[in-house]
């Protein structure tokens, strides 16, 4: 029987920017032997092949000529433990803050700092996602992918994976050559709260909390974000449009010496990772749009948009705000999202 497909299928409601997009052809993969099989049957031989998951770090071209396969693959669970960790599994279809929530609430801690990211989990260990002094390599054991040449599937450990800032080995060499059907985190028993950024200490102190629960450090990242992001329902948007860059130490003291308030963080190597949201500020761009689109005026880092935009509209801004921040600065801006 074959897989059903659909034709010229609108992507519009299926990437948080709201980018108008029309794949030739869509379908939904519900399990890995579903999508296993699929690919054993040569049905996708030949063609460009896209892997969607929750639509929040992409940015999508007016017309898709290939197929795009949605991953709905449900399902979480506890597999095991032992003397120092839980070993939880999730589908790559599972909404990932849903899944943060649902450990929490199952007293299993360790992915609280990660709460309120949007997209699935099968694509967090493609971006390795981050925020709040937490990074998803730290708990990741394992995933399971479908081979989209051979049909067959395979395991990557942590290793495999090449985890690096907002990247991974499914950004870089594997590229398109696998998709991610499961994910299995390793989460700490022993917990301790993360709350070094001044954003989440901050907040848990404005609720009187000095001891929190790993659920009270979810519930203050949640109302960060809430505050200074916007929701991808009523402004579409792509989170974080730009890395946070790393500088040399020279550069960084370079910097300081003309902007001493300058928000850097020294790196293990002895570069400064530095505030890409300031850097937009600081050039200017913090609400201020281009055409239909524009830097959200309570978070510089991300770009909304307001209204009809075009994914021309998004490559005119970015390269705006990169040359700008450039010229000031002499540091240049990377994009976050994948450019499909």
């Amino acid at each position: 029987m074959p897989f059903p497909f659909q034709p010229d299928f609108a992507l519009d409601a299926l990437n948080t920017f709201g980018l108008p997009c029309v794949a030739r052809r869509y379908g939904e993969i519900l399990s890995a032997s579903q999508l296993a099989n699929l690919v054993r049957s040569g049905e996708l031989n030949g063609d460009r092949v896209l892997v969607l998951g929750g639509g929040s770090n992409m940015l999508l071209p007016e017309r898709f000529e290939g197929t795009v396969l949605r991953m709905a693959i449900p399902g979480r669970e506890l597999i095991g433990s032992d003397d120092d960790h839980h070993f939880v599994r999730a589908g790559a279809g599972e909404n990932w803050h849903a899944f943060v929530r649902w450990t929490l609430e199952m007293g299993w801690p360790g992915l609280e700092n990660l709460s309120l990211i949007p997209g699935t989990v099968g694509a967090a260990p493609v971006q390795n996602i981050g925020a709040y002094g937490l990074e998803m390599y730290e708990r990741f054991l394992v995933l399971e992918a479908v081979d989209l040449k051979s049909g067959s599937t395979v395991s990557f450990d942590f290793d495999s994976c090449h985890f690096g800032y907002r990247d991974s080995v499914f950004k870089q060499e594997a590229a398109g050559r696998f998709a991610i059907c499961s994910v299995t985190f390793r989460l700490p028993k022993r917990w301790t709260p993360l709350t070094r950024y001044l954003d989440v200490s901050k907040e848990l102190a404005a609720r009187h909390i000095i001891d929190p629960s790993p659920l009270d450090v979810s519930d203050a990242i949640i109302a960060i974000r809430e505050r200074k992001l916007p929701d991808p329902a009523r402004i579409g948007n792509a989170g974080s449009f730009f890395k946070n860059p790393v500088v040399s130490a020279p550069h960084h003291e370079k910097l300081l010496a003309t902007f001493p308030a300058l928000p850097s963080y020294r790196q293990l190597d002895g570069s400064f990772k530095l505030a890409a949201g300031w850097l937009i500020e600081q050039a200017g761009w913090k609400g201020k749009a281009l055409g239909p689109v524009g830097m959200y005026s309570e978070q510089a880092l991300v770009m909304v948009n307001q209204g009809g935009a075009r994914r021309a509209d998004v490559e005119q801004l970015t390269e705006a705000v990169r040359r700008e921040v450039d010229t000031r600065f002499g540091v240049k801006l990377e994009v976050e999202p994948e450019r499909v």
